[in-house]
């Protein structure tokens, strides 16, 4: 129904009790009707009146009683029946609850019901008046999460594992990844005592071919840069004007509170009618200073505080399906505390998906680094993603092939999301996991060109901190995606298959030997120069040892240089100087999530973000844009 439309006899006198104006009416039941909305929706996100206010209006106006908040104990409902209002597209169905008094009342919230046939209804049913109370729609809702949360947290923490447990990562290993494990590590203990210099030649080999696959597979990535398939980001991309859906926004905050104000200024740009659009701020709820920075703002009607309840596994992506039970969005879109996102980026996402099929998934915008010149790290940082976000998941999605997601800004159509089971709350990259979990499912993931802006760690210790996370997640992954790897081949084809042992695998096995190729390429070095009767066995390793560093920094240098836009490139000698130091950190990182993977599974280790200034880059980041 339009909103024009809807402007029926209770209208007139609501324009009183409200004080609104004719045009001011007219101009929200306009856009009302365009974003498929209600014209109450339109009036109160656009700020127009509060929603007590308007809720306090009706109940005037209908004659029945206003109560300005909701007693989560009160409610008669379960916590079955809770997850399943939360989720509602269509709206919060009316409540049954008991009141101070003992009494039994029905709590409607006419803010998201039309008016007049909430009026109608009332009219039909006057000898129940008594027993109805109006409330607004977020007092509800937060009522209902508080009445159903030990159920929604128990569904957060245990649904993947209920429902797909081989592609759970609460076990680390399976009992037959466990024989085989100890098998390889007691046979690879006596090989070292019996010929340890076979057993050093075949690490060797294993590193050199694990390089190689890296390599070639992020130089053949370099035609997404060279050769672009895709059109350049228009300057200005239109409003749709057409009926859009609901758009959720997640951001997970945890100890963020010095970045609400920037996060909250960022989010406000996001082009997205606001009649559709939610906005949740998914919190633990003993992070107090995180949630008294949220509550010290006046909040916009669409944006929402989701307060998980404390348990472990303390991760995101457990906060993640926890807020994900809150939200009515058709679509979902994940951010981080220090995102600055595109502001038409949920634009240029939602065209994308009305122009495919139901099996685009997922679409990854990509990461831009604003703060590159801030120190080598940070520089080498963005060289990285530059590389990852311009060259790799743009070839990876144009040819149809997994694509392990990174951990913020994915677009993910409602259903697909929770059809492949949402987010791992035992893998600390949920991301990747997600990414390849959807490609087993059938669907089909891909990038779009707005960007995020966020900053790069410039401290050594929190960059430590993150890639270690990182490179943890990839080992959960990879060892529950390879549960069995016949079935792995058979979901995702064999094309898909090498990008997971590339990408996840080969990866992890070269940066960790990096740790050792530099020391025993400066000992025979020194060997070769010093000491006479060096056996064929030290001059292949050495051969070897100097054919990884070469294709492995040639590799990393090559894609990083060209997907960086021309403008950056400059200072190439400075890149090839700090990549030797550059994977040295990253195989520390590396051996430090094997050994934490081992002490410490599911333990995700936090990585602040510190104060960031958003006004000055926007000139800046629109040009990058």
């Amino acid at each position: 129904m339009s909103g024009a439309s809807k402007a029926g006899s209770l209208w007139p006198m609501m324009h009183i009790l409200l004080g609104l104006n004719a045009e001011t009416w007219e101009r929200a039941a306009r856009k009302a009707g365009l974003a498929g909305a209600l014209p109450q929706r339109e009036l109160i996100a656009g700020g127009h009146v509060s929603e007590a206010e308007f809720v306090r209006a009706a109940a005037r106006l209908m004659g029945v009683r206003f109560l300005a908040d909701v007693r989560a104990e009160g409610l008669i409902i379960t916590g079955e029946q809770s997850h399943q209002v939360l989720g509602r597209r269509e709206g919060l169905p009316a409540v049954t609850a008991v009141d101070s008094t003992g009494r039994c009342v029905l709590l409607i919230a006419p803010s998201e019901l039309d008016l007049d046939e909430l009026g109608a209804f009332l009219d039909r049913q006057r000898d129940m008046l008594k027993g109805v109370i109006f409330v607004c729609a977020d007092c509800l809702r937060r009522a209902i999460g508080r009445r159903g949360s030990r159920e929604m947290l128990r569904r957060a923490i245990a649904g993947l594992k209920e429902t797909l447990p081989q592609l759970s990562a609460h076990l680390v290993l399976t009992g037959r990844q466990g024989v085989v494990v100890g098998f390889l590590l007691a046979g690879l203990v006596q090989c070292l005592v019996l010929w340890p210099m076979e057993v050093a030649l075949a690490a060797y080999i294993l590193a050199f071919a694990c390089c190689v696959l890296c390599t070639l597979m992020r130089v053949v990535a370099l035609t997404e840069v060279l050769w672009p398939r895709q059109p350049e980001l228009p300057a200005e991309v239109e409003m749709p004007e057409e009926g859009v859906p609901v758009y959720s926004v997640l951001v997970a905050l945890y100890r963020e509170a010095e970045v609400v104000p920037q996060l909250l200024t960022a989010l406000g740009r996001l082009v997205w009618p606001r009649s559709r659009l939610e906005i949740k701020l998914v919190c633990e709820e003993d992070d107090h200073e995180t949630l008294a920075a949220i509550r010290s703002i006046e909040l916009r009607d669409y944006v929402q505080v989701v307060e998980v309840p404390s348990s472990t596994p303390r991760t995101k992506p457990k906060a993640l399906r926890y807020a994900l039970q809150h939200c009515r969005g058709d679509f979902v879109v994940i951010y981080d505390a220090e995102d600055r996102p595109h502001p038409y980026q949920l634009v240029e996402a939602w065209r994308r998906f009305r122009r495919s099929d139901q099996i685009l998934a997922c679409l990854q915008a990509p990461l831009v680094i604003t703060n590159g010149w801030g120190s080598w790290l940070s520089r080498m940082f963005a060289f990285e993603y530059s590389a990852l976000f311009a060259a790799m998941l743009p070839w990876l999605g144009s040819h149809r092939l997994v694509l392990p997601l990174g951990g913020t800004s994915n677009h993910f159509r409602r259903h697909a999301l929770e059809a492949s089971g949402a987010w791992d709350p035992y893998n600390v990259t949920e991301d990747a996991d997600l990414g390849i979990r959807l490609a087993r499912m059938g669907y089909h993931s891909d990038t779009i060109l707005s960007p995020t802006y966020e900053d790069a760690p410039t401290r050594p210790d929190v960059w430590l901190r993150q890639r270690t996370r990182w490179f943890k997640g990839w080992l959960q992954t990879w060892l529950v995606h390879m549960r069995d790897p016949r079935a792995l081949f058979r979901d995702i084809g064999a094309g898909s298959f090498l990008v997971v042992q590339g990408l996840v695998f080969c990866t992890l096995i070269a940066v960790m030997s990096n740790v050792f190729m530099v020391p025993t390429l400066l000992y025979g070095a020194l060997r070769h120069s010093f000491v006479e009767g060096v056996t064929a066995y030290e001059r292949i390793l050495f051969a070897l040892n100097v054919a990884n560093l070469l294709f492995g920094y040639a590799g990393f240098l090559t894609i990083g240089w060209y997907s960086l836009p021309p403008r950056k490139r400059e200072g190439l000698w400075r890149y090839a100087l700090y990549t030797p130091g550059y994977w040295f950190m990253l195989s520390l990182a590396a051996w430090r999530a094997a050994w934490q993977l081992y002490r410490k599974p599911f333990y995700w280790e936090k990585t602040p973000h510190g104060r960031k200034q958003i006004q000055p880059d926007t000139k800046r980041q629109g040009a990058e844009g």
